[in-house]
């Protein structure tokens, strides 16, 4: 019998809330924490056992390099049928998919039509505006039941019933058609997303929706009319009250007198999205002619003590520490703490620096842990990790804990993983570090100073997606998947719930791996 005590609530008199095994969203939380905080079945003895349980090849047809969307879960799900673990995963080709987690067989799909005129994206054919379904979805538990929410090519944003696939309204739209909108966050009766690249000519900046009136315009923060995007993974973050959003944006002009905020971490008051803080580094322009986006990565939420702290960073591979109470100081262009240089020595703009997204934990000892997606080798002057577990030309997880010192949280390398080519970003469940090493090749300039095409950087890749399981405290190696997953993955992620790691591939595979139970 699977089924642990806290779920036998159907029909009880008690109030039954969303287990606590549930991944509803990207990064596991609205703060991106990439931590399975109540995962009690995965542990470090265990997942060396780890296998492949299933995989199911999905009927979405790839745009460009984007396929299908990082997984999210609800467990349980509670059906006429039974209680069940629900996966669902958006396909590019306007697509969005209901996962039985313990069969691996569909419950519902749908797909969405697109009435919008025809693109006119300027970018068009080109894997930066794929005219794709980019947004992760999101799944909230409300009054009526669980909901999934995900927005379409056309810009109108879907909430469904996680059950049936039937509308909860009629759809919004929310922002403009084509644009390239990623992670969805859902607040309380607020829904989130961000774009970036002008896809659709949409302006750069983030989005949000009132659920409780979706006919009410949504608020929208720009960051810069062109410039300036919000492309991290995760899309926006918040934090722990849900009282303000956060976002990294990416290159660009900044003049804060004009409102242009390109560059920086912004702070947006959560109902109406109005700015309320930021902080700029100091070599903001210098970031933005070396095309080194801060909005490359979402900023990551945690508490830290009596402190409320984000961790943010780019390609230009910094780390950036910086209180919630005040992002920058008096002249916003202060941190908290600011790393040496950890990667990307070259200031190259593909393949090099932190990317995507990080994660989070506190271990049982009240250890403070921060773990970092490094893409290519760590810069020859780093400082020195105390453990390192092999050569990584290619790329890492690179763990930091937070200490202090003269009373000031500061991160200290702690350990570095082995190769990977190259990291997505990581979660932590008890102990364990999850992470993909996707096997994309990530060039995106010829040495003749053209760019690759879609198509071209597919027929390049000669590796494969693996999912590794790291000690947390240690970066060993306990579980690979090796060639069990042949394909890549591209701007992918993990989820993780009651004993199982789920992961997207880009030949459409939705695969799930598991711990013996």
């Amino acid at each position: 019998m699977k089924w642990k005590w806290s779920r036998l609530c159907a029909g009880a008199a008690i109030t039954c809330s969303v287990a606590a095994a549930s991944w509803l969203t990207f990064g596991g939380d609205s703060q991106r924490s990439g931590w399975a905080k109540d995962e009690t079945v995965i542990s470090t003895d265990n997942v060396k056992g780890m296998r492949l349980l299933w995989n199911l090849k999905l009927d979405n047809q790839p745009k460009q390099l984007n396929s299908l969307t990082s997984p999210v879960v609800m467990n349980p799900v509670y059906t006429n049928h039974g209680a069940e673990t629900y996966v669902v995963v958006g396909g590019s080709s306007d697509n969005l998919y209901v996962v039985d987690g313990d069969t691996g067989k569909i419950v519902w799909q749908k797909h969405f039509t697109n009435e919008a005129p025809p693109s006119k994206n300027a970018q068009s054919g080109t894997y930066f505006c794929p005219d794709a379904l980019n947004d992760t979805p999101a799944i909230q538990n409300g009054k009526e039941g669980p909901s999934v929410y995900v927005i379409s090519i056309d810009g109108k944003l879907h909430a469904l019933n996680l059950v049936n696939g039937e509308d909860r309204f009629p759809p919004k739209q929310f922002v403009p058609a084509y644009s390239k909108n990623w992670s969805m966050n859902v607040i309380g009766d607020f829904v989130y997303t961000t774009t970036s690249q002008s896809c659709g000519d949409a302006k750069s900046g983030v989005w949000g929706l009132d659920l409780k009136n979706p006919d009410k315009p949504p608020s929208f923060f720009e960051s810069d009319s062109y410039g300036g995007g919000i492309w991290g993974r995760g899309g926006a973050s918040a934090s722990i009250d849900g009282t303000t959003i956060y976002a990294g944006t990416g290159d660009g002009p900044f003049d804060a007198a004009a409102g242009k905020y390109a560059e920086t971490v912004v702070a947006l008051s959560a109902k109406d999205l109005k700015l309320v803080d930021y902080f700029t580094p100091t070599n903001a322009t210098y970031l933005t002619r070396k095309d080194l986006d801060m909005g490359n990565g979402t900023p990551l939420v945690f508490k830290y003590k009596d402190r409320q702290l984000l961790v943010a960073s780019g390609k230009e591979g910094k780390l950036y520490m910086l209180d919630a109470k005040s992002l920058g100081g008096e002249t916003h262009r202060q941190p908290l703490f600011e790393s040496p240089l950890y990667t990307n020595e070259g200031a190259d703009i593909a393949g090099r620096g932190f990317w995507g997204a990080f994660a989070s934990w506190e271990d049982a000892k009240g250890v403070r842990w921060l773990y970092a997606p490094a893409w290519g080798p760590a810069a020859a002057k780093a400082p020195v990790f105390p453990v390192t577990n092999g050569p990584a030309p290619d790329g890492s997880i690179m763990a930091f804990k937070v200490e202090e010192n003269g009373g000031q949280p500061v991160l200290t390398p702690a350990w570095i993983s082995h190769n990977m080519a190259v990291p997505e970003p990581p979660v932590v469940a008890d102990g364990v570090l999850f992470a993909i090493s996707s096997g994309e090749f990530t060039r995106q300039v010829k040495e003749n100073g053209a760019l690759y095409t879609g198509e071209e950087r597919i027929k390049l890749t000669t590796g494969n997606a693996i999912l590794y399981a790291f000690d947390a405290q240690t970066g060993k190696e306990l579980f690979s998947s090796g060639k069990t997953m042949p394909s890549f993955t591209h701007f992918g992620g993990v989820a993780v719930s009651d004993g199982r790691v789920y992961a997207t591939t880009y030949d459409g595979t939705l695969h799930a791996f598991g711990v013996p139970q």
